[in-house]
C-alpha cells in the first residue's frame, strides 16, 4: 500500500467514525426528543384515564379519589352513548332533561324490562333522539321497550345540534379514536380530572347520581325554590321566544315510530308533566296555538299519553316545600313514578285520577278544549303565578330591547 492509499485509508476510518458518533447523537437527540414530548402526553393521559371525569373509559369508581365527575352532566351525549355500547338494554328512555332527571330506570314497574336505560339528555332535539335511538338498536338487536317523553321545545326548528353532538360517535360498538383523544389526552379533559379529584377529595362521602344514565336533581336548597322558577322560566324565553315549530322534527319523530314498529318494539310515548307556569311561558310568548297544533300533529302518527297541561300534579304552588317541582319544568323522581305507573298499568290507585290522559286522533278536539277550560279556571285562581311569568316576561323583552340599542 502506497502512502496515497494508506492516508485515504485513515481518512475514511476517520469519517466512518465520526459519521457514525453524529448518527448516535441524532439517534440521542431523537430519542430525548420523543420522550420529552410524549412521556408528559402519556402522563395525562394516564391520569384523566384513571380520573374518568366524562365517564367514558369506564373506569373503577374509587370514592375519594374519582367518585365525584361534575364535567359528567354536560356531556351526555359522549357518556350514554359509551354506556350504551357497554350496557346494551332492552329498555330505553328517549328525551330531554326532564327524563333525565325524572325517570329511575330501576323503578320495580319496569321489573320485567330490564336491563333499562336512561337516555334523556340536555336540551336534546328530536333528531337527536332519532339517532340515539338507532344506536340503541345498533348495540341490541332484542330492543324491547322504548318509553320516549317528549317535549314541546324539542321540535322547535331553532334548536340545532350542540357541538358535543356527533354522528361518528353513534351505532358504533366501541369509543371512537376521536373521543380517545378529547377525552384522554386533551387539555380540557386534564382540567376536567382536576376538577374530579378535588371534588372527590373534598367530598369523600358524596353518593354518585348517575345511575344507568338515571341523574336526579341533587341537594335541592328549599330556600332558591322561587330562583329556580325564575332562572328556568328566563332560559326558556331565551331559547324558544322565537318558537317555530318544525316539519322535520315532526318527520324525525315519525321515523322514531316507524323504527320502533319494523323492529317490533314496544313504544310508549308522552309528553312531559312540566309545572304550570311552563305553559303559561309557551302563551306568553304567543304559541298556545302552536303548543296545540303541535299536540295534532303528534297523534296523528301515534296515541299519546299526555299529562301536560292544568291537573292536580302540574298546579301544585310554588313555595319552598314543592314536590313534585325542582324548577318550572324539571319534575322529581316522585312524579316521574306516577308517570311510569300509569304508562306500565303499575300500582295505577296511587296516580291522581286526572294525571295522564291517553289521547288518540279521535278524542284531541275535546281533550284540547278540556284544557282550554282548566287554564281559564287556572289563571283566575293564580294570579300571583301568572304575573311571575308576565314579570319575568317584561324583563326578558327589556334586556332583548336594550341589546338592539
Amino acid at each position: 500500500m502506497n502512502t496515497s492509499s494508506y492516508l485515504k485509508s485513515i481518512y475514511s476510518i476517520i469519517l466512518s467514525k465520526k459519521q457514525n458518533s453524529g448518527l448516535k447523537k441524532y439517534r440521542r437527540f431523537n430519542l430525548s426528543f420523543i420522550i420529552a414530548v410524549f412521556l408528559p402526553l402519556m402522563s395525562v393521559g394516564v391520569f384523566n384515564i384513571a380520573i374518568d371525569p366524562y365517564g367514558v373509559f369506564n373506569s373503577p369508581e374509587l370514592r375519594g379519589w374519582n367518585h365525584a365527575k361534575p364535567s359528567k352532566d354536560n356531556n351526555d351525549r359522549v357518556y350514554k352513548a359509551i354506556d350504551v355500547i357497554r350496557i346494551k338494554p332492552v329498555t330505553i328512555f328517549l328525551g330531554s332533561s326532564r327524563i333525565k332527571q325524572g325517570l329511575d330506570p330501576s323503578y320495580p314497574a319496569l321489573a320485567k324490562n330490564q336491563s333499562a336505560y336512561n337516555l334523556g339528555l340536555n336540551g336534546v332535539n328530536v333528531y337527536e333522539q332519532l339517532r340515539y335511538l338507532e344506536h340503541a338498536i345498533a348495540n341490541q338487536k332484542n330492543l324491547k321497550l322504548v318509553i320516549l317523553g317528549t317535549d314541546f321545545f324539542s321540535f322547535n326548528s331553532y334548536l340545532l345540534n350542540p357541538p358535543v353532538f356527533s354522528e361518528d360517535r353513534l351505532e358504533k360498538k366501541h369509543l371512537t379514536l376521536q373521543d380517545t383523544i378529547n377525552f384522554g389526552f386533551s387539555l380540557d379533559a386534564l382540567l376536567a380530572s382536576r376538577e374530579s379529584f378535588a371534588a372527590s377529595v373534598n367530598n369523600p362521602h358524596e353518593e354518585s347520581h348517575h345511575n344507568h344514565g338515571f341523574s336526579p336533581h341533587q341537594n335541592i336548597d328549599p330556600s332558591q325554590t322561587s330562583w329556580r322558577f325564575n332562572v328556568g322560566i328566563n332560559d326558556y324565553f331565551k331559547n324558544h321566544y322565537n318558537y317555530q315549530l318544525s316539519s322535520k322534527h315532526i318527520a324525525d319523530f315519525k321515523k322514531i315510530v316507524n323504527i320502533c314498529k319494523n323492529n317490533n318494539i314496544k313504544l310508549v310515548v308522552f309528553i312531559s308533566p312540566s309545572h304550570a307556569t311552563q305553559w303559561e311561558a309557551i302563551y306568553a310568548t304567543g304559541q298556545g296555538q302552536t303548543f296545540e297544533q303541535w299536540k295534532r300533529e303528534l297523534v296523528k302518527i301515534t296515541p299519546v299519553w299526555d299529562f301536560s297541561g292544568y291537573n292536580s300534579i302540574t298546579t301544585e304552588p310554588i313555595t319552598p316545600e314543592m314536590e313534585n317541582y325542582t324548577d318550572n319544568s324539571h319534575y322529581t323522581p316522585k312524579i316521574g313514578n306516577l308517570v311510569l305507573n300509569r304508562l306500565l298499568s303499575y300500582q295505577e290507585q296511587k296516580v291522581p285520577q286526572d294525571f295522564g290522559v291517553l289521547v288518540t286522533s279521535n278524542t284531541i278536539e275535546s281533550h284540547l278544549a278540556k284544557i282550554r277550560t282548566e287554564r281559564d279556571l287556572w289563571v283566575r285562581k293564580h294570579r300571583d303565578e301568572v304575573k311571575l311569568v308576565q314579570d319575568m316576561q317584561h324583563k326578558f323583552e327589556t334586556k332583548e330591547k336594550e341589546k338592539l340599542k
